[in-house]
């Protein structure tokens, strides 16, 4: 790998445009902007229940949040790399003007294919398949419908994963390549860039997957197009492309500050726990002096919830600074593949308050009770809607009850089912019911069952 040979405005699909106003990159961001799969994250759970009388984050506001600190990112990142003489003009101005593009496209994907009600609704698909697998269809158990790599990969469904199949799977009456996003943009979004098959816990690349087997030739052009260095053939794994370090590192920038935000204003973390940690946090990057003038600033704020908001925001500008500047300290591991941390893996040895506040997460934010209520409510809520499409879908047409033939008829023409395998038609129904948002799954589950889901007291 090197700086030159990674890029490629070639897109998925088709392929390239004579427009002069907005360059590839540029559109990519454009074109999930205006997508119906992105404005759906409006009504999907970040962390804490929708809605609510204080005002917290869901999936789009996140996604939004994080694709500025990765514009800002690539920014800094592309200035440094411009720099480099040796460079054709045409990278330079890539790297000067559209790697900022790239990684901001890439972080407002990076969470289009998670499913409703927060991780909750991945565990849910995933234990759907385990318990059921002894379930009898058409005189099959569902486990005899699916060779060995299909049924693993069923039983542990990746939001990640999906979310690649989102952007790239051509779907019925749709355009071939799905979004057709540039390969660029589509190398920085794969942050475990592997199979199901491939899964290793013991590397921080691969603890999970990034595309279905139904992706993987996809997933081989982009790594052909893009150089990324196979790890394997078979199962299909790769190392990491350079760019999504970046869209990483914005993404867990914003939820490990943000969520504590979060936290503070539904009042889960007090406020002085809160200025505690990230005043330590803001005095581990600055000296006594700069640390004296944000005292002094904040001391000029009355209002608690404001004072935690301009934390926030000096801290995310100091995490934003460093983690670029690791990025480019680190080239030479980027483009030979080996480097084994994430940039917040390298910030937070060095700033330990890091540490301090996920642990505080984990044992008091994510465990919180309103949290925990929102994600049964799902669990239950996800696990019926799958136990009344996969039956049906798998279910040969002459042989599909009066209930099955109706339920069918509920799924859009994009997602009925193709007959050409059992592993394609569930991946269908798993499209269709991962895409609900929180409310229209809830609807769904109500007008399907007669049944009311608990609401949040």
């Amino acid at each position: 790998m090197n700086w030159e040979n990674i890029i490629s405005a070639k897109r998925t699909g088709d392929g390239s445009t004579n427009e002069e106003q907005r360059t590839d990159f540029q559109r990519d961001y454009d074109r999930l902007i205006f997508s119906s799969a992105f404005r759906r994250l409006q009504n999907k759970t970040q962390v804490f229940p929708l809605p609510g009388s204080t005002f917290v984050h869901n999936r789009l506001t996140h996604s939004l949040e994080v694709a500025s600190v990765g514009r800002s990112l690539g920014k800094i990142a592309g200035a440094v790399i411009a720099k480099n003489s040796d460079l054709s003009q045409n990278t330079q101005n890539f790297y000067n003007h559209d790697l900022a593009n790239v990684i901001a496209a890439a972080c407002l994907a990076h969470d289009i294919g998670n499913p409703a009600f927060g991780h909750s609704g991945e565990d849910a698909i995933s234990d759907y398949f385990r318990q059921s697998e002894g379930k009898s269809i058409a005189g099959k158990t569902l486990r005899e419908l699916f060779d060995d790599d299909q049924w693993q990969e069923l039983c542990d469904f990746e939001g990640n994963a999906n979310a690649f199949r989102v952007l790239t799977h051509q779907y019925k009456g749709k355009s071939s390549g799905g979004y057709r996003l540039t390969y660029s943009t589509l190398a920085a979004t794969q942050k475990y860039p592997c199979q199901r098959a491939a899964k290793n816990r013991n590397r921080r690349d691969t603890k999970k997957y990034g595309f279905f087997i139904s992706e993987s030739e996809t997933m081989r052009a982009l790594a052909q197009e893009v150089n990324m260095k196979p790890i394997q053939e078979v199962p299909l794994s790769y190392f990491r492309h350079p760019f999504v370090y970046l869209t990483e590192a914005a993404d867990d920038i914003c939820y490990r500050i943000i969520d504590l935000e979060d936290a503070q204003r539904l009042r889960i973390i007090d406020y002085q726990t809160t200025e505690s940690l990230l005043l330590r946090l803001m005095k581990s990057f600055s000296n006594d002096e700069q640390h004296s003038k944000t005292c002094a600033t904040l001391n000029t704020i009355g209002d608690n919830n404001e004072k935690t908001s301009y934390l926030r925001a000096k801290v995310i500008n100091e995490l934003i600074n460093t983690c670029a500047e690791k990025f480019s300290a680190h080239h030479h591991d980027l483009l030979s593949c080996t480097m084994e941390q994430t940039l917040m893996d390298i910030v937070e040895a060095e700033h330990p308050v890091l540490k301090e506040i996920e642990k505080i997460s984990i044992e008091q934010i994510y465990s919180h009770d309103t949290v925990v209520h929102i994600e049964l409510a799902g669990y239950h809520v996800m696990s019926k809607l799958l136990d009344l499409f996969v039956p049906a879908v798998l279910t040969p047409s002459d042989e599909r009850s009066s209930k099955q033939k109706k339920t069918l008829r509920m799924l859009p023409e994009q997602y009925k089912p193709d007959n050409t395998s059992s592993y394609n038609d569930v991946r269908l129904v798993l499209d269709y019911i991962s895409g609900m948002t929180d409310l229209y799954a809830t609807e769904f589950y109500q007008n399907a069952f007669g049944f009311e889901v608990p609401k949040h007291r």
